[in-house]
């Protein structure tokens, strides 16, 4: 069946940097012919955002922020999941069958998604963890005052070293991030192997190609960071181009790898009529 995932790891090859921008292109066109399943898909994201932002704001607490570092990690990758899907059916030539697609979606919870969710939201609390100790280090003995309306605490000497290494310290913690997940959420709806295997593969294959992979990176959150600045509304057009364009980085990077071993057998096999 279609939507069974093969078994075993797929051969990766080389990521170039002509695969981003056709994946780019492939993730644009999936959602200009689906668009309705890319703004569902990015609404959990938006509506997210704007109730843990109202409820920030409104009541003046920033430990509101808590439940984004769990929320997000909770639901954004099977929202994920389901751009994927779209995109392998519109590979397919499959219809894009509403319930179907949920399903698929739905399945993820049994099978190794959910572990990816908790090591992200390990991830992302240990973070909250450090940035709270960094703040402590730098601004504990500071005079009180309120950090979210008294910007000028932040241009201190200690200010600016907080932020220089709270900087370097949240950029590692991305980093780490990106690294594990970016290959590893559509590999795991490809093929049926262990999370730990998927984020070492996911890993490997970012530490083997920096350059592009890294760029990858720097256009995800490029992109990311301008749709998020007019009350999220951007995340409504840029979330499904970024989801959709995953899956065929993915898929570019696997049939890279067929063409790689189909390369290193044939003049082994030619040699030996020789």
């Amino acid at each position: 069946m279609p939507d069974t995932p093969k078994e075993g790891l797929p051969e990766l090859g080389k990521v170039t940097f002509q695969m981003l921008g056709e994946a780019l292109r492939r993730g644009w066109a999936d959602f200009r012919k689906a668009p309705l399943f890319g703004l569902v898909f990015a609404l959990v994201y938006v509506a997210l955002g704007w109730v843990l932002g109202l409820i920030t704001w409104v009541t003046g607490q920033s430990y509101w922020l808590i439940f984004a570092a769990v929320g997000f990690p909770l639901v954004g990758p099977f929202a994920a999941v389901g751009l994927y899907d779209v995109s392998r059916r519109i590979q397919q030539n499959r219809p894009l069958d509403l319930y179907q697609i949920f399903g698929v979606v739905a399945k993820q919870s049994k099978r190794q998604l959910p572990s990816i969710c908790a090591i992200i939201i390990m991830v992302f609390l240990f973070w909250f963890f450090l940035a709270h100790m960094i703040f402590a280090l730098f601004l504990g003995l500071s005079t009180m005052t309120n950090v979210s309306s008294s910007f000028g605490v932040y241009l201190t000497p200690n200010g600016l070293a907080m932020l220089g290494v709270g900087s370097a310290v949240g950029g590692a913690f991305a980093l780490l991030l990106y690294m594990i997940t970016v290959i590893s959420m559509p590999l795991l709806l490809d093929r049926e192997v262990d999370f730990v295997t998927a984020m070492i593969t996911s890993f490997q294959t970012v530490a083997g190609n920096p350059v592009p992979m890294l760029a990858w990176a720097v256009l995800i959150a490029g992109m990311t960071f301008v749709a998020m600045l007019p009350w999220f509304l951007g995340l409504f057009i840029v979330l499904p181009i970024l989801g959709h364009a995953t899956w065929h980085l993915y898929d570019l990077i696997c049939a890279a790898g067929q063409a790689e071993m189909a390369e290193d057998e044939s003049p082994v096999g030619t040699a030996e009529l020789a």
